[in-house]
């Protein structure tokens, strides 16, 4: 690596752009799919994951505990994940075990391909054109999975 940049400095440029955060009606989460340690891309080779301490299971929602107290839900609650997008369709994935984890307040983790489901084929990143599987509303509803 020579380190040259083919700029009027001849130095490498960077610029910033502003951060944009979505509002989020009353209720709802910014759900972000993630790997667990025992995860390469949606091979899944066990079901625990030492990153998270999550142990036994992959069926997790990780949510902040304040978040979890004004959506009324305690640690080891089961709910459905439900997805929200402009086109209408309720996306479901049932049977996830509420974990109180450190996430940002406003924000939920659970793992994929478990959380595929909620994911609109036409949610994509506007230049990259990827899924927008870190940004994905949801609402938590109350579980038939017990």
């Amino acid at each position: 690596d020579e380190r040259r940049f083919p700029t009027a400095t001849g130095k490498a440029n960077f610029t910033a752009a502003p951060v944009e955060y979505p509002r989020l009606p009353e209720g709802r989460l910014l759900l972000q799919t993630l790997r667990s340690h025992d995860q390469y891309n949606t091979t899944i080779y066990g079901l625990d994951d030492r990153y998270r301490g999550i142990r036994n299971g992959r069926r997790v929602v990780l949510v902040h505990p304040e978040d979890a107290r004004a959506l009324k839900l305690a640690d080891g609650a089961y709910v459905d994940l439900v997805g929200e997008w402009k086109d209408g369709v309720e996306r479901r994935a049932p049977g996830f075990r509420v974990v109180h984890y450190p996430t940002a307040r406003g924000c939920a983790a659970a793992y994929y391909p478990e959380t595929n489901v909620l994911v609109p084929l036409d949610a994509t990143a506007d230049t990259s054109n990827t899924p927008a599987s870190k940004s994905v509303v949801v609402r938590l509803e109350q579980s038939a999975t017990d």
